[in-house]
């Protein structure tokens, strides 16, 4: 995402690159595309866990990652060799107060999915980490690079499930947030955006990127204001699928077929294997259905003691599956 102040800097230290503000453009396209079908499996038009497995999950990463690819080459361009401190914070500033507005709003529409740190929330944190490498040899950054996005595959730990430590991206266990993009290991590809920024000043590529075809006009413009369509895309597509919903309701998804496909996408966003979840998503389905629980867990009019036995045969299957 960029700012007017970040664009009024790069402009006046390297000639314009109408493809990078093009590139972002394309990057909205496929976010929006990909939060259209978020909101119609969350209005029911798709299976349960279709946006966050397989392909879909594929695409949504290669998106996030382009974000902030772009973040970091655009850092270069607009404070690289100097930094222009003022210009910083008040972009930093901007995307920031974006990013809090996004947790405010799905805390109230979304409690269970909190984004507490999302894309948004990724890049100013990125950005700053990124300022560390400005003036770094793009081989150090490049290297730095791959420490930070192998990281979490090679190291894992409860001392990182701490709440104010979940940013890191570190924890055992995984929380439960409809765009989670901790600093490991996205912050990865915004250092990858500035060792290629660094490079491409350094060969004299940057006035061939500028001679590069732009692209149409309305690609361009969403792409310098891509802040203020990423915030209001959507609430857009968001109405759309609710008008879709009242004209053509989706179908009534199967209870056993959605509970076990939920409970699937749940235990695996927290970090457990694919093989261990079928086995204790099989194991608190017979239970749920022998003490006639399935139904009222739905349909969320759970009782005290209804609760208490679904927390106690989860546990059970917990241990069984183990």
């Amino acid at each position: 995402m960029q700012s007017s102040s970040e664009r009024t800097d790069e402009a006046s230290a390297h000639p314009r690159i109408g493809a990078l503000d093009a590139a972002r453009g394309i990057a909205l396209i496929a976010m929006a595309t990909y939060h259209f079908s978020w909101d119609l499996e969350f209005f029911g038009y798709l299976d349960p866990g279709t946006s966050t497995h397989g392909p879909l999950k594929i695409y949504a990463r290669c998106i996030a990652s382009s974000f902030l690819f772009l973040a970091g080459f655009s850092l270069v361009l607009a404070h690289y060799p100097h930094l222009r401190l003022q210009s910083f914070l008040k972009r930093l500033g901007v995307i920031v107060a974006a990013a809090l507005a996004i947790t405010a709003a799905t805390a109230i529409a979304t409690p269970d999915g909190l984004i507490f740190f999302g894309i948004l929330h990724s890049i100013a944190a990125a950005s700053l980490l990124g300022l560390l490498f400005l003036r770094a040899p793009p081989l150090v950054t490049m290297a730095a690079a791959a420490v930070v996005i192998a990281l979490p595959n090679h190291y894992r730990s409860e001392l990182f499930d701490a709440p104010w430590l979940l940013f890191l991206g570190l924890s055992e266990h995984l929380p439960r947030s409809n765009d989670y993009v901790p600093l490991f290991p996205w912050s990865g590809a915004l250092l990858l955006g500035i060792a290629a920024a660094r490079i491409a000043r350094a060969r004299g590529w940057l006035e061939t990127f500028a001679r590069l075809p732009e692209g149409p006009r309305w690609l361009r413009w969403a792409g310098r204001h891509s802040l203020i369509v990423y915030l209001v895309h959507q609430p857009v597509l968001i109405s759309i699928v609710y008008l879709m919903s009242i004209i053509v309701p989706p179908a009534e998804p199967d209870p056993i077929q959605s509970y076990l496909a939920s409970c699937q996408t749940a235990c695996q966003a927290e970090g457990s294997e694919a093989g261990l979840c079928t086995r204790f998503c099989s194991c608190t389905l017979d239970r749920l259905q022998e003490q006639s629980l399935l139904a009222p867990l739905q349909s969320g009019a759970i009782l005290p003691d209804q609760d208490e036995r679904i927390l106690k045969l989860a546990r059970e299957c917990s241990a069984i599956g183990q």
